[in-house]
């Protein structure tokens, strides 16, 4: 008896978040796909990808890929929970049926970072790591405010510095791994 009353309760609570979900869709489509912002977005998934093949170390790129996918799979579960909870928004999405801004999370994010883990492999990564964060906590992520991609509704860029600190430092040990051989 309980389970299903249960049941019913999240019943009813779905059915408004698909009706918010084709109203969102519907707005998207009117008002977002093939504007300047979707182009831009959708630019901003693909261009960085073709660069860092085309720049990158061939000998490297595999175990980079695999640290540049972990990085993103992260942030975007981080930026999910951002939106879920109305931390922040996303105006213009590439795809109105993810709550993260795919630009950011699957691209911008980890060529960032796997770019920094290639370039100067002796740095110190807490230096590097610092950087980044300093980068897109600061610049990027008011450089997207200020365009409009995104508001920051109950959080502050300063929140998002040891987070992208964190997220570097954890792309860097996985970046290290040799050959993801056991660790302990």
């Amino acid at each position: 008896m309980l389970q299903s009353s249960y049941q019913e309760k999240v019943l009813q609570l779905h059915e408004p978040v698909t009706f918010s979900q084709e109203q969102k869709t519907s707005l998207w489509l009117e008002h977002v796909l093939f504007t300047t912002y979707w182009w831009v977005g959708l630019l901003l998934s693909i261009v960085p990808w073709i660069v860092w093949v085309l720049l990158s170390k061939k000998a490297s790129r595999n175990r980079l890929f695999y640290t540049g996918l972990l990085v993103a799979v992260i942030s975007s579960y981080l930026d999910f929970l951002g939106t879920q909870f109305g931390l922040w928004i996303y105006y213009y999405e590439v795809l109105p049926w993810l709550p993260a801004f795919i630009p950011w999370d699957w691209t911008l994010i980890p060529i960032s970072i796997i770019s920094l883990i290639e370039y100067k492999p002796n740095l110190s990564p807490l230096l590097k790591g610092i950087i980044f964060a300093v980068l897109s906590s600061f610049i990027g992520g008011s450089i997207f405010t200020y365009f409009n991609f995104y508001e920051l509704l109950k959080w502050e860029h300063y929140y998002s510095f040891p987070i992208y600190l964190l997220i570097y430092l954890l792309a860097h040990w996985h970046s290290r791994r040799d050959q993801f051989a056991p660790f302990w």
